[in-house]
Order: C-alpha cells, then sequence, then structure tokens
C-alpha cells in the first residue's frame, strides 16, 4: 500500500508526478507481439521496464481487460503483480454500486489474497453517495478517487448543475471529504478544465486530483498546474496514448520512454517553479 507520504517522496524522488495510462487495446499494439501468449501482458511489461523510473503511478482501464473475457482478466492481475511495489497502481474502473455489490468491487480489486488483485487505488462513480464509496474504504490503506469534473462533452449535462456551492461538481467534492480524509481521497478532474481547480481548491486544498486530458486530449499541463499545485504537489497527472502509442511498431518501447520523458521533464519544471523540489 502506498501512503500519502511515500506518494509525496515518490515524486520528490523522481522528479514527476506522472500517471502512466495502461489502455490497452490488442488491435492497437504492434504487430509482432501477437506471437505471446498474452500480448497485451507483454506490451504492459516492456511499457513498464521501459517507464517505471519516470512515473509514479500505472492506472490500466478495466474495461480494456474485462472486454476479453477470462484471458484479459489473467492479463489484468498478471499486469497488476508486474507494477512495482513502490509505484501506486490505480484501477479505473469506475465502479458506482452500493450494499452488497460495492463490497464485491472492493473485494475484486482490494482483496489480492481472493483475487490476486490488490491495487492501492480505484476510481469510482459518487452519483449514489455515501453509500457507494464506504465499502471501499474497508480496506485500510487503499485510496478511493472520485470522479468529480471530467474532461467529456458530456459533463455540462449533470457535473456544472447549479447547487449552493456553485456547481455540482464542488457539491461533490465538499460532501465526498466529510467521508474521508485527505490521506484516502482523491478526485478525478480533466486537464481541459483546468480554469475550475481554482474553485475545486476551495472545497479540496489538499486532496491530490487525478487528472487525465494532457497530451492526446489536449489539456495543458502548464495551465493544471498554474491553477492546481499544492505544496505537496497534489496532482497525479495521467497520459495514456500519447505515451503507449507513441510508435506501433518495433521501436514501440523507446518511443514510449521518450514521450514519457518529455513529460518528466516538464514535470520537473513545474515542481521547481512551485519549490516542491
Amino acid at each position: 500500500m502506498i501512503s500519502r507520504q511515500q506518494l509525496i517522496e515518490q515524486i520528490k524522488l523522481k522528479r514527476s508526478f506522472l500517471c502512466v495510462g495502461l489502455d490497452t487495446d490488442i488491435n492497437k499494439i504492434p504487430d509482432f507481439l501477437k506471437q505471446y501468449p498474452d500480448p497485451i501482458f507483454e506490451f504492459n511489461k516492456r511499457i513498464i521496464d521501459a517507464t517505471k523510473d519516470l512515473c509514479i503511478a500505472y492506472k490500466p482501464n478495466a474495461a480494456f481487460y474485462e472486454s476479453r473475457g477470462v484471458k484479459g482478466l489473467q492479463g489484468l492481475v498478471d499486469t497488476y503483480s508486474y507494477i512495482p511495489k513502490d509505484i501506486l497502481s490505480i484501477i479505473d474502473a469506475k465502479r458506482g454500486d452500493i450494499g452488497n455489490t460495492s463490497d464485491m468491487y472492493a473485494r475484486a480489486f482490494f482483496d489480492e489474497a481472493e483475487t490476486g488483485m490488490g491495487f492501492d487505488a480505484i476510481t469510482v462513480t459518487p452519483y449514489m453517495g455515501n453509500d457507494s464509496v464506504t465499502p471501499y474504504l474497508k480496506y485500510d490503506g487503499k485510496w478511493i478517487i472520485l470522479l468529480a469534473l471530467t474532461s467529456s462533452v458530456g459533463s455540462k449535462d449533470f457535473q456544472y448543475l447549479e447547487t449552493p456551492d456553485g456547481h455540482l461538481f464542488a457539491t461533490v467534492i465538499k460532501k465526498a471529504n466529510t467521508w474521508a480524509g485527505a490521506d484516502r481521497l482523491m478526485f478525478v478532474v480533466g486537464a481541459t478544465k483546468s480554469t475550475e481547480f481554482t474553485s475545486i481548491r476551495k472545497y479540496a486544498p489538499d486532496n491530490f486530483l487525478l487528472v487525465p486530458g494532457v497530451g492526446a486530449q489536449g489539456g495543458s499541463l502548464e495551465d493544471v498546474c498554474q491553477y492546481g499545485i499544492t505544496p505537496d504537489c497534489g496532482l497525479i497527472v495521467n497520459a495514456s496514448r500519447s505515451i503507449i502509442y507513441a510508435s506501433n511498431g518495433e521501436d514501440f518501447v523507446e518511443a514510449a520512454r521518450e514521450e514519457a520523458k518529455k513529460l518528466q521533464k516538464a514535470m520537473e519544471v513545474e515542481l521547481e517553479k512551485a519549490g516542491i523540489i
């Protein structure tokens, strides 16, 4: 399990707050890998080996593994096991249910003795309220990452509804922080929403934010840091496609490392500007 302090230490050590998203699509990986017993896992292994000194988190997206049935789930288990234990492991599952169902979801991704997976963190949708979050909090030391404000076009349908706190996403953050502290709760905030980080920090001054959308989706790392960085960094910026699919040839490992290095170097600049390193 990765504590808040360990996460901060990793950020300072690696001069990085990069999360590599393992949204691994069998149709996008290099053809030569398909000769291996599990091409997805082989791809992930090589990506991890190439980037583990540059990032502080890995985030497999559950859908890319579940869609392949039993072999995909085994690949997810193997990928979890291969992630170095000093690096935060996030399962991007976006589960959102209550009662016994949430208990089962939590067991699936947190109970390593039972399922082979003991991820450090899971993404959860908070639409059903407290009942959809508390089952995950039963697992000591595990992180819950709640969807707050996403980069999706449809975010305006609900997340921007007006509330006494300004918008629904702000109310979600404010309420969720009564359920657990900044040592257990993070929030997903899309990089393309960087101008909203100021209002988000009003209700989440100390929480880490998982920020997708830098890279292929067009979010600006500089803007995210300008509005969202804290004295402890407080940011985990995810990049998936721009790194893992930097090349679909036999040089994909070198290309992935090059892209990850570019982001790490840009993050180093931001950490120095903020006086964190």
